[in-house]
């Protein structure tokens, strides 16, 4: 009996891979950053996978210094400030105690009144 000990199935050869030009991810990177851009569009335009389209815009962004990412200046925004109150105001501290069926709710000291509407609109529904 005779033994082969070459494989049945032979493996294909690799294909020869695409190499892009700079200019041309960059020009590809740039459609994609403009509003309304589908990057899945624009790759399958230019016969590319859209994998590495998202692939380019990552390193481009990477590479970009802080400064030229944001296309908007930041502003500053008036503040003014209130002025303080002559007397101070005591709050009013006490307990709210709430039963309903087998459930109780106490809150002690101060309460916020917007923080006390959320949990009595919560709790009677």
């Amino acid at each position: 009996m005779d033994t082969n000990s070459q494989p049945v199935i032979q493996r294909a050869p690799r294909g020869n891979y695409r190499r892009h030009s700079l200019e041309f991810k960059r020009k590809l990177v740039a459609l994609t950053l403009e509003p309304g851009a589908s990057v899945a569009r624009i790759a399958r335009e230019h016969g590319v996978n859209a994998n590495q389209v998202f692939s380019w815009r990552k390193l481009f962004e990477a590479a970009l210094p802080v400064s030229d990412v944001s296309t908007q200046e930041a502003a500053l925004l008036p503040v003014v400030l209130a002025e303080a109150a002559t007397a101070p105001v005591q709050p009013d501290i006490g307990t709210i105690t709430l039963e309903i069926g087998r459930v109780r709710l106490r809150i002690d000291g101060q309460t916020d009144p917007s923080t006390l509407a959320q949990i009595l609109d919560r709790v009677l529904r």
